[in-house]
């Protein structure tokens, strides 16, 4: 029993068309034996070219530097009470910032990557700085916490492609990292709020990693240890 293609209506086993609708009736095991000039669909199948990954760059850059222009010309002439465009125009930077390596130029350093980075997301703050009472949490706060994360990204992106890299390695760089970042990031801003350093959260974050940072450790430096949580874990 067979039905038709296109109107779905039930077919005679003799039938050369559809009743209904007039649609050829054709043995899918047969198609191939067909001419291109009589088959239902191409027979020769095509390729569609790929998009290149600079004229994914150039629109990119396009609709970033679009959007960032029209925010800059409506807060120009219609939307005057505050200089919002700033904020924008940072946001549309540190886009543009963090796409850039992978769409425009895929062979940057990966160092160089992270310093950008952190450059665009000072060039956010520093235009944040425009629309708050003052600028002394830039110079203060927004800076070191921007350098100490960007410091923090390139020494664990040094471990990872410079030293000996597994699961168990990989683990042990990132908690160590995580880690030292809440720290930094507590102490820098109690420095700011209160002028004095006060462990509290943070604290907690760096016991628990220290604690993982041991296990880890200890499973490296023991062969038959390590062989066995592989083989449980299947890493």
């Amino acid at each position: 029993m067979s039905y038709c293609v296109n109107c779905g209506v039930e077919l005679d086993a003799s039938a050369k068309r559809c009743p209904l609708c007039a649609t050829p009736v054709l043995n899918p095991n047969e198609i191939g034996k067909l001419s291109e000039a009589q088959a239902p669909f191409p027979v020769q199948k095509g390729q569609v070219e790929p998009v290149r990954r600079k004229d994914v760059g150039i629109l990119l850059s396009m609709v970033t530097l679009a959007a960032a222009a029209v925010c800059v010309i409506l807060n120009a002439l219609v939307f005057r009470e505050h200089m919002w465009s700033l904020a924008v125009l940072g946001s549309c930077a540190v886009l543009w910032m963090f796409l850039e390596p992978f769409v425009i130029r895929p062979g940057q350093s990966v160092y160089l990557s992270i310093f950008l980075d952190g450059a665009a997301i000072a060039f956010l703050l520093y235009m944040i700085t425009f629309l708050s009472a003052g600028k002394e949490w830039f110079w203060e706060l927004g800076i070191p916490l921007t350098v100490f994360v960007t410091v923090m990204a390139e020494l664990l992106t040094f471990c990872l492609r410079r030293l000996p890299r597994s699961f168990l390695t990989v683990s042990l760089y990132s908690i160590t990292a995580a880690g030292l970042l809440c720290t930094g990031i507590e102490i820098l801003v109690d420095c700011y709020v209160t002028r004095a350093v006060s462990l509290s959260w943070s604290a907690v974050v760096l016991t628990v990693c220290g604690v993982l940072d041991i296990a880890f450790i200890t499973m490296l430096s023991r062969r038959r240890l390590r062989n066995s949580i592989r083989k449980r874990l299947h890493f």
